[in-house]
């Protein structure tokens, strides 16, 4: 009895097994909003595929997501292909993308503004980082394709303006998946050349013919090199990101050309120009220091330069006769104070001074002489001192402190007792 009945398993398989034997479901077109999307650390992509009243559940593999040239994200509108299936752990049917567009615009259209979006907030188009172009430069750099009409329009171009430029070419892709590789060692490698200017284009063709210039590894080359790069990719009315990180944008090839070297006439004009202020400018100097000159030549004492000695022999007159009065001052002062020293009563009777001075100190001994503690002890007194203090008092002492006494011929240690 319980062999009609099968298990979850079984039925889920024999659903399974329908619906990937089924042609019609092996590849399928939908349109519908995302939500739920969620990009795997692995590169897998899920999401939820929806309309007004269905949903779907999707899943795109890291192979197919690799082909796709924008970041799906919650609320875009999308066209995808892909083939139904069921997931077996839950019993769901979900879609397996292989490829997937925005709905209504082009996949390059959507990666390259978000890239465009990307670059923009990390700084790589600031104005502040971007380098001064040289005005004359000696060597220029270009990166393109070595056959086509760019790089013969630019040749062409700077050779007419600028014949003393230096011009090197660095062969690259410009069109193709290998493209962006290319054109980044070609960057690279013009970093050995010593370049004044660098020149990055192509000419012009459709999205996907200058997508390699919308890639984000050419952006960021472009961007840390340190010489000067113009861009020139496609028509005048192409924009690419290389357009926007360059350190100038030139709407063609032949346009990049013209903005990396001067006009030929223009230098010499203005090289003409320069000859004709430097002229002006040396000959209003010359005139300025000839009048200066005539002017100290017409001074008094270039008329009579014996005048200057004159004057000097006079002054030296004046302060040599100041010299010698001064002179005979002091000496007469000092003479002066040396009779007045010399004729003084000390000079004059010196054992009288010496007399009484000697008779002055001998009174001062004898009047000290009665003061002194030493005739004290001699009438049979004596000093006495504890711990070097000396003692006038019974109450500074108590039992058993040790004293000293001193006599005329010495000292005695006692105690209390």
């Amino acid at each position: 009895m319980n062999d009609k009945y099968i298990t979850v398993t079984q039925l889920t398989r024999y659903i399974k097994y329908k619906i990937d034997n089924d042609v019609n479901l092996n590849e399928v077109f939908l349109k519908g909003e995302i939500s739920n999307f969620k990009a795997h650390s692995r590169g897998h992509f899920y999401f939820t595929l929806k309309d007004e009243t269905s949903r779907i559940n999707a899943i795109m593999f890291a192979s197919n997501t690799k082909k796709i040239k924008f970041m799906p994200q919650d609320g875009m509108k999308v066209l995808v292909t892909g083939k139904i299936s069921v997931f077996e752990a839950n019993g769901g049917y979900q879609i397996y993308i292989n490829d997937m567009l925005e709905d209504g615009v082009g996949n390059l259209y959507i990666a390259y503004e978000q890239l465009k979006k990307k670059l923009e907030q990390e700084g790589l188009f600031r104005q502040d980082h971007k380098k001064t172009i040289p005005k004359i430069p000696t060597r220029v750099g270009v990166v393109t394709a070595p056959t086509g009409a760019a790089i013969k329009d630019i040749i062409s171009t700077i050779k007419r303006r600028w014949p003393l430029a230096e011009i090197i070419l660095f062969p690259s892709l410009v069109q193709g998946d290998n493209a962006k590789e290319d054109i980044v060692k070609q960057i690279e490698r013009s970093k050995d050349y010593n370049l004044d200017t660098l020149i990055v284009g192509r000419g012009g063709g459709s999205i996907e013919d200058l997508w390699p210039f919308n890639e984000e590894i050419v952006a960021r080359s472009i961007y840390a090199c340190k010489t000067p790069i113009i861009s020139a990719v496609g028509h005048e009315i192409d924009f690419t990101i290389a357009d926007f990180v360059a350190d100038l944008r030139a709407p063609t090839p032949t346009g990049a050309a013209e903005l990396a070297v001067p006009q030929k006439t223009d230098v010499e004009n203005y090289l003409n120009q320069l000859k004709i202020r430097l002229n002006k400018a040396i000959q209003h100097k010359i005139n300025i220091n000839k009048q200066k000159l005539e002017e100290i030549e017409s001074r008094y004492i270039f008329q009579n330069p014996i005048a200057i000695y004159q004057a000097k022999e006079l002054q030296f007159d004046s302060i040599l006769d100041r010299l010698k009065y001064a002179s005979k001052n002091i000496l007469s002062i000092k003479e002066k104070k040396y009779i007045s020293i010399m004729s003084s009563y000390i000079f004059q009777n010196p054992e009288k001074i010496i007399t009484s001075q000697k008779n002055k100190y001998l009174q001062l001994i004898s009047k000290l002489e009665p003061l002194s503690p030493l005739l004290t002890i001699k009438r049979g007194y004596a000093i006495t001192k504890k711990e070097d203090k000396i003692i006038t008092s019974i109450k500074q002492l108590k039992k058993n402190d040790k004293i000293e006494l001193t006599l005329t011929d010495g000292t005695i240690d006692a105690k209390i007792l």
